[in-house]
């Protein structure tokens, strides 16, 4: 069960390690960040010293340096990682890892998994994509010609935990992200069945203006500050 909370900290928890307290062993985790910008350092941190293992990882790079992914990747808790960038130079961690035959790996083409994620946060089950048709990623999947061009079948992609980096949150959830870290978080942030965020600042309600709310509370669950890492900026 989530940690306990008093109605007037809304939906703002304490630390890290209180938010994911309740991830299990063998959890599916769609985790924001690209490259090393817009990545949740915090909640990672505190992941490595939590029990769940087994996991499932789905995220546009493999970690970088001995940061961000990185971390869980070395005390072994990731079973499977889903993504694009997967031997990025930056990705050494995983790449000694999945070399020992230690990792499963699922590549996706960037666009084909956002819209993937995409798709599962709008409760669309699958949709046709000319991305990957005649290439090694259209085999064992469903092909079929629209307007004259080979499609292949994708499956939407959800998860259980959304663990993402925004800029600024409200206690109700609502979030504001910069620069390039608002290229995967949002979409994560919509396809899963409970959404973390780590922020950079925590005001109240009514100070984001109603048009400046990138991603609505209502699809935002838990939110913590981060403030025990370098942040990196959101370039």
């Amino acid at each position: 069960m989530p940690p306990e909370k008093t109605p007037t900290q809304g939906k703002v928890y304490p630390g890290s390690p209180e938010a994911v307290a309740d991830i299990p062993d063998g959890a599916v985790i769609l985790l924001g960040g690209f490259g090393g910008v817009g990545v949740p350092e915090n909640l990672l941190v505190a992941m490595a010293d939590h029990p769940a293992r087994e996991l499932t990882v789905v995220t546009n790079h493999a970690g970088f340096g001995e940061r961000g992914l990185a971390v869980l990747l070395r005390q072994g808790k990731v079973r499977k990682l889903i993504c694009s960038y997967a031997f990025h130079r930056s990705a050494f961690v995983f790449r000694e890892i999945y070399m020992a035959g230690k990792i499963e790996l699922e590549q996706i083409p960037q666009g084909t998994m956002a819209e993937r994620m995409r798709a599962a946060g709008a409760g669309i089950p699958a949709f046709y994509t000319p991305t990957g048709a005649g290439t090694q990623a259209a085999e064992s999947k469903e092909i079929r010609t629209i307007g004259g061009r080979e499609t292949l079948l994708e499956y939407a992609l959800g998860g259980d935990f959304a663990i993402i980096k925004a800029h600024r949150a409200d206690h109700l959830g609502n979030l504001v992200y910069r620069g390039t870290a608002a290229n995967f978080n949002p979409v994560m942030a919509t396809a899963a069945r409970i959404t973390i965020a780590e922020v950079e600042e925590i005001v109240m309600p009514g100070e984001i203006a109603p048009e400046g709310v990138h991603t609505p509370s209502v699809y935002v669950d838990r939110v913590v500050r981060g403030e025990d890492l370098e942040l990196r900026s959101e370039t």
